[in-house]
Order: structure tokens, then sequence, then C-alpha cells
């Protein structure tokens, strides 16, 4: 018997699904299921469509659009051509989407947005309706023929946009050996089955979410997608009716679920396990689940997009480690340095630094950045300087303690400090902006100084014109003027004393 080669491309985790499993269902959306086999013919139509529109290893491709079984099609044709993909929040659109096609020059922008579409075709990137897309994957008498020549494992199959630390998101570099280690390394800890039903409300334009697609392929499992708005009180409808055994959650999914089953009860929910990433996890979530749920595994996490997972606690592991959020994934090796980029011993508390074959290649066009995150090399392994803080105990457990910069995270998501007071400086009304990022207490909140009355909520609204509306903050403060320190920045300790008087929700 003939032992196949380990898949060395994106698109053959697919095909080695496809040929193991190929009844298996493989994605599921709004009720329409496409099994393995299913899954791989239809890329393989696309791939040769996008190929006839001039589609070229090297080119790019943007995917904005709400999730659908088309957008995994198009995930492995991309692949299949050696094309980097970038799926973008259905949020990203006006001014954001404009930077987005300037910064990545895709050769083709799909979408299920018209409003989308026409700013690509200002910007001069060709742009076709995801229905369009949909049509070609589903036709099975589809005109298929042989494609361009094939990507290498060490070529670039996917950019992910992320906030950082300039106004505006760049795109984090992923190759095919990259995302493939870092799959194999995350499904050896937590064991996906081939019988389990993977239901994520998380958009596939956030790694969390995107990499759901590859682990269900790796260990042969149903990956239901569910879609953001169906994380409050629908969710627990949802994983009943998909018989989900695994949910991935951000800490307001799985609060969700805790509140839902404190009224309802568990009922007939099959889950036996949830991760998380993207923030701490509070404990009285995670005991009211626990409660609800006998038997249910936690597998908490700590990750960024750079090197997709760093560390994974193993089941159950926060019980004894109250606060871990892990070991270093297999294979690669994660520690925390001084000022001086120095290793700290146990208990000290640094940088964290990643360092591994999951470490993604850098960000698209920006060395002076690479340089700063990626400052040196050991062996064939990149170094990642996280930006993050914390300490690991003598057994290699790691102790997130906090960030050294002004990128935190809100909803599972990255968002910047620059960024938000960007964005309501592109309000007419709104003269100065800044922003407190989350300190354990609070939320984060905004303070603008505005010119025509404008109200803390009306300037809320307002900025869902020019902001994903995930990276908004929660509350605002009009203020007359901002604090500054004798060196004329912004005051932030004077703005946290004006906390008490925020009084602006956004519903």
């Amino acid at each position: 018997m003939t032992t196949q080669p380990p898949a060395a491309l994106l698109h053959e985790l697919l095909d080695d699904a496809a040929a193991r499993r190929p009844d298996r269902p493989a994605v599921t959306c709004h009720d329409h299921t496409l099994t393995y086999l299913e899954l791989a013919a239809a890329s393989r139509r696309v791939a040769y469509w996008l190929s006839e529109l001039g589609l070229r290893r090297g080119h790019r491709l943007l995917v904005s659009a709400q999730a659908s079984t088309t957008v995994p099609v198009l995930v492995h044709a991309a692949s299949r051509l050696g094309v980097p993909f970038s799926l973008l929040h259905e949020q990203v659109q006006g001014s954001q989407l404009e930077h987005v096609l300037d910064d990545s020059e895709p050769t083709l922008l799909v979408s299920d947005s018209a409003a989308n579409r026409a700013t690509a075709g200002q910007q001069g990137v060709r742009a076709e309706d995801l229905a369009t897309v949909t049509a070609r994957a589903l036709d099975t008498d589809g005109e298929t023929g042989p494609l361009p020549a094939a990507p290498l494992s060490v070529d670039p199959v996917c950019l992910i946009y992320t906030s950082g630390t300039t106004s505006l998101p760049k795109a984090v570099v992923s190759t095919h050996q990259q995302m493939l280690f870092a799959v194999r390394a995350i499904q050896q800890v937590l064991g996906y089955r081939p019988d389990d039903v993977v239901y994520s409300p998380l958009p596939l334009s956030f790694d969390y979410g995107l990499y759901q697609l590859f682990l269900g392929a790796c260990s042969g499992a149903h990956v239901w997608l569910g879609r953001p708005a169906e994380v409050g009180p629908p969710l627990l409808t949802h994983l009943l009716r998909a018989r989900a055994t695994v949910l991935p959650a951000v800490p307001a999914v799985a609060d969700t679920l805790a509140r839902l089953l404190r009224r309802a009860g568990a009922r007939e929910l099959s889950l036996r396990m949830l991760t998380n990433t993207g923030a701490a996890m509070p404990q009285d979530t995670l005991d009211v689940l626990r409660a609800s749920l006998p038997g249910l595994d936690v597998h908490l996490m700590f990750g960024l997009t750079e090197c997709k997972r760093a560390t994974i606690m193993p089941a159950n592991g926060d019980l004894a480690r109250p606060g871990s959020s892990g070991r270093a994934l297999p294979g690669t090796e994660v520690f925390v340095v001084d000022e001086k980029g120095e290793r700290l011993p146990a208990g000290e508390v640094g940088e964290i630094v990643v360092r591994g074959p999951n470490v993604m290649s850098g960000y698209w066009r920006h060395a002076e950045l690479n340089a700063q995150r990626y400052p040196k090399a050991e062996g064939l392994f990149p170094e990642l300087r996280t930006g993050d803080y914390g300490r690991l105990d003598e057994e290699g457990y790691l102790y997130v303690e906090g960030r050294r910069d002004d990128v935190y995270k809100q909803n599972g998501f990255r968002v910047s400090v620059i960024e938000v007071e960007t964005a309501a400086r592109r309000l007419p009304a709104v003269s100065t902006a800044a922003v407190l990022a989350p300190d354990g207490s609070a939320p984060a909140r905004l303070f603008v100084t505005v010119t025509d009355g404008l109200s803390g909520a009306e300037v809320l609204q307002a900025m869902r014109q020019v902001i994903e509306e995930y990276k908004i903050p929660r509350t605002c403060l009009v203020v007359p003027e901002l604090p500054l320190t004798g060196n004329g920045k912004i005051d932030r300790k004077a703005l946290a004393a004006l906390t008490d008087r925020v009084d602006h929700v956004r519903g």
C-alpha cells in the first residue's frame, strides 16, 4: 500500500480529507452543506475560472463577503493558483476598504456588496459578485482544465489584515508551510475528531475563525459557519441545531452561552470542548459553563495573528494553574526577555517572544515594523517580539500580564488606539480625540472635543461610517478640551479621572 506524502500546500489538506472522507460534511452555512469531495471539486472549478480571468501565482485576491460555503471554496481555489487571499470583515468598507485596495494591490475583489465592488472599480480593481462565484462553484458541468504552475510551500498563501501601532490596518503574510505547521501543531493538542461538529460564530476574517476550516480538514470534522449576529440569544438554538460538539469562543461568546444556560439549562447540548483566545476568560463564566455542561473540556490559549497560536493549555489545565494560558505549541518556543533582549528566568516579567515555524513571514510592505517585531533569527526559525508582557513558571506555563503598546483586544479582535483616534478625527464635527485602552476595571473609552454640539452617543453612531463597528468603543465622553502633559501629549491619567462622567453607552 502506497502512503501519500503529507500535504505541503494548504489546499492539499482539503484534497487529503476528500480522499479519506469524501462523503463527510465539510462545511455548512445558511442550510447549505458541502462534503469534502464537493468542496474540493468546487475549489478546482473556481480555480480554473480565476485562471481564465488572468490570475496567476503572486497576484492577490480580496474577498469581502458575509459567511457562506463559497468563501471556503475561494480560499482553496486561490491556494491552488498560488494567489494569496485576504478575507475582509464585512464591516470593512469606505475609506478602510480603499486603504486595503491601495495597500494590497489585488488583481480581483470578490464581494457580495455592490458598494464595495463600486469602490474597487473606482480604484481600477476588477470586481466580481460573490453570486457569480457561487454559480461557478455549484456548476458540476462547469469547465475545468490544467492550472498554471503550482505554488511552492514557501510561497505566500494568505494576507490577514490586523490592527497595529499605525492608524491603518496592516497585513500579516503567511506561507503554506507556516500555516500547515500551525494547523498540525494546534490539532496535536486540541484533538478535533472526525465526528466533531465545530460551530464557529467567528468571522473568517479573524484568523481564529479562518483556521477552523483547516482544523476541520486536518481532522475530518464538520465545520458549521455561524455569524457574529448569532452570538446573542440565538446562540443556544444554533448550537442545538448544529449538534455542535466544539465551540471556538472569545470571552463575549462564552459569556453569552453562560447567561443562556443559566436561564434555559443545557437541554440536549452536545458540547464536549470549548476553546478560548482573544482575551482572558472570566472565571465566573467558566464556572457556569462547567456546572451546566459536566464533562466539558476547556482549552485556554494565547496567540496573535503574527504567529497564529503561541500557547495552549491542556484540557482544564486552568483549574490547576489559574491565570495561565498554557505551554508553547509543540515544536515551538516561548520565552520572555528584558529591555536588552536577554532571556529572563522563570517568574520574572518581560516581553513575550515566540520562536518557531509558526511565526509568520512578517508584515506586507512594512520593512521598519518588521525590523522591530522580528529583530533576529536563531537557526531557521525567526523570533517574534509580541509586544505583550508576561512570565513563565518553572514548567514553561505562560502567564500574560498585559501589553506594552496601545493595541488591545475588544470582542476578540485586536484594536489600535491610534486607529480609533484617527477614525474619530475623520468626522467633520470632531476636533480632537483620545482613546483609553481597557484597564481591567473599565472597557475602552473614547474622549472627543466637538464643534457643533454632538453628543457622545451621536459621535459613536457617526463613527460607524468611518471604522468597523466592532472597533468602536462602547462609551464616549464629549469634553471641552483634552488634558495635556507638560510635553504637549495627551494626559491619559487625567482622562482616566474623568471616566466617572461617561454616560453615553452604545447600544
